[in-house]
């Protein structure tokens, strides 16, 4: 992916609301992937909760929540993208609060020129169906990922709007039980580790591995963490396999590698919009310590740790290298 594409992030689901009817409303939340990072001057630390510039939202009752309804809207936040970035940062809705019918919408027939983007990210895996078949139709590539600050930090914002029938998670996304990874891509062993974050750039980004995944938003500089503090990781040794494992790791999109305490504790590898791996399992009270030691520091480092898979313990050769964050 290149930056100079335009990214949109979205959301397309029900919310605890209902018109004069009786009907479940749906809301379309749609905001630019830019923002910068945030600063707490309090706690002398940034965040990568992008906060977005361009924000577009509607709403449609249940039984209008469908690709047709979300092609004509992608177009109206498109026919407004323009104007906005041409004028001060504000939110923009299309139409007055929902009032039964169809409503949210209006005709952007004639309109000659649409700011639509090259992609629209989203999390949820149950939108991804309907938004990938209206992006399909305007030519408009749909990411699935879990990395979608700006639209995470809006919903946030939101959960006021929410709560007014009682407990309401915006965020909240059913998951799986962890299932074992494919027996065919186990390496020989692995173990726990650890960097100083001064360190963590410097040792991997500019070495020739196959598959490196370091987002910047995730450095540590960018997270301003002390440059003492130890960034945890896992290590693989994946022996003839190393490549192999890299490879299927990089196409299910690792998110987090994830202590899970418990009579038979385990490592539990977060991935795409809601997957989940189960890496390694034990029992044994000195494994079991190390993986408190790794929890902790993930705390101390803002939940940012690392996997690592090279062939062997050599240091000489490395396969695959991802900064991991959970979202």
């Amino acid at each position: 992916m290149t930056n100079d594409k335009s990214i949109w992030q979205a959301d397309f689901y029900r919310r605890p609301w209902q018109d004069d009817t009786g009907q479940v409303l749906w809301e379309l939340l749609i905001c630019d992937a830019e923002g910068g990072m945030l600063f707490d001057h309090a706690t002398q630390t940034r965040s990568d909760h992008r906060t977005g510039n361009f924000r577009y939202e509607a709403i449609c009752p249940q039984a209008a929540a469908n690709a047709s309804w979300l092609v004509e809207q992608l177009q109206l936040a498109a026919s407004n993208s323009s104007e906005f970035f041409s004028t001060t940062p504000k939110s923009i809705s299309p139409s007055p609060p929902y009032q039964g019918g169809l409503g949210g919408s209006e005709s952007v027939t004639g309109q000659t020129e649409l700011a639509l983007p090259d992609i629209i990210q989203v999390f949820r895996p149950q939108s991804l169906s309907l938004i990938a078949t209206a992006g399909q139709k305007l030519g408009i590539t749909v990411e699935p990922t879990r990395r979608t600050g700006a639209l995470k930090q809006w919903l946030r914002s939101r959960i006021p709007q929410y709560s007014t029938t009682g407990a309401y998670n915006p965020l909240a996304v059913d998951k799986p039980p962890p299932v074992p990874l494919p027996e065919n891509l186990w390496g020989d062993r692995w173990r726990f580790a650890s960097l100083p974050a001064r360190d963590l750039e410097a040792a991997f980004k500019d070495r020739p591995l196959p598959i490196l995944d370091m987002p910047e938003f995730l450095l540590p500089l960018n997270l301003g963490l002390a440059s003492t503090i130890a960034v945890p990781g896992i290590i693989i040794y994946g022996g003839r396999k190393s490549m192999q494992l890299a490879r299927w790791l990089q196409a299910a999109q690792p998110i987090a590698l994830n202590y899970v305490p418990g009579e038979l504790a385990g490592l539990i590898l977060e991935a795409g919009l809601a997957d989940r791996w189960v890496v390694a399992t034990f029992s044994d009270s000195e494994a079991i310590a190390s993986a408190q030691t790794y929890a902790q520091r993930q705390q101390q480092s803002q939940g940012l740790h690392f996997l690592l898979v090279q062939p062997d313990d050599s240091s000489v050769t490395y396969t695959g290298f991802w900064l991991l964050r959970d979202e």
